[in-house]
């Protein structure tokens, strides 16, 4: 009897020595410990003053979260998101979290894109689609684009405003659905732009990259110039 009892005291030692060495379950409670879902949406839970996390892991490499949670001003100097200080184990933690946040539960459930108020409006639910998936995090508010991303051509995000200009629909849902994975380089021989286009192809359904091609193609303002290479 008491071999078997020191047994479980030990089974149970030994996993929770291994839930405290695991850097994700670590970062899921370091990110509920300082309340992020405050302000960030997570699997259609949470605030909406700052960007949905819900596809992360998808659309941002663990580079750049580690850039960004080291401090948010430096690499963005309008963002609202404050400097938590967070100590190297602490912010490893989170991004190895955040880079598990792979739009889990907006592609096997329900998509908060697909309700009744979008239906027949294929703009309006591009629109969603853009704000939600986290095209905006990149692109800004309406395709304005403008955010930093050093060393690539330009130094920044291109706008979206104008791409009607360059591409028909059918060249825009190719461009959405393949991404660009390695963006030009303004300095050839420095390091790659930590921000990238991923492939959305991969998460959205054909119907669903139309809907975004259809919300850029309205963003173009009578007469506007062709925009920004993409």
């Amino acid at each position: 009897m008491r071999t078997g009892l020191a047994f479980l005291v030990l089974a149970f030692a030994l996993s929770g020595c291994s839930r405290h060495s695991d850097p994700v379950a670590r970062g899921q409670a370091m990110f509920a410990s300082y309340d992020c879902k405050k302000c960030h949406m997570v699997d259609g839970d949470g605030g909406t003053l700052g960007p949905d996390l819900t596809l992360v892991g998808f659309r941002k490499s663990p580079e750049f979260l580690d850039v960004w949670l080291r401090n948010p001003g430096a690499w963005k100097a309008d963002v609202s998101m404050p400097n938590f200080h967070f100590a190297d184990g602490v912010r490893s933690d989170l991004v190895a979290y955040l880079a598990t946040l792979q739009g889990q539960a907006y592609l096997e459930g329900a998509r908060p894109w697909d309700h009744a108020d979008l239906a027949g409006d294929p703009v309006k639910r591009g629109e969603e689609i853009y704000e939600r998936v986290g095209c905006v995090t990149c692109h800004n508010k309406r395709g304005k684009g403008g955010y930093p991303n050093i060393n690539a051509v330009g130094g920044r995000i291109p706008t979206l405003t104008a791409v009607a200009e360059g591409y028909s629909k059918d060249e825009l849902v190719k461009k959405i659905s393949d991404g660009v994975r390695h963006p030009g380089k303004a300095d050839a021989a420095g390091a790659d732009p930590l921000l990238y286009m991923p492939a959305w192809g991969e998460k959205l359904k054909k119907d669903e990259l139309e809907a975004v091609a259809d919300y850029l193609i309205s963003l173009k303002p009578q007469g506007a110039a062709s925009g920004d290479s993409w």
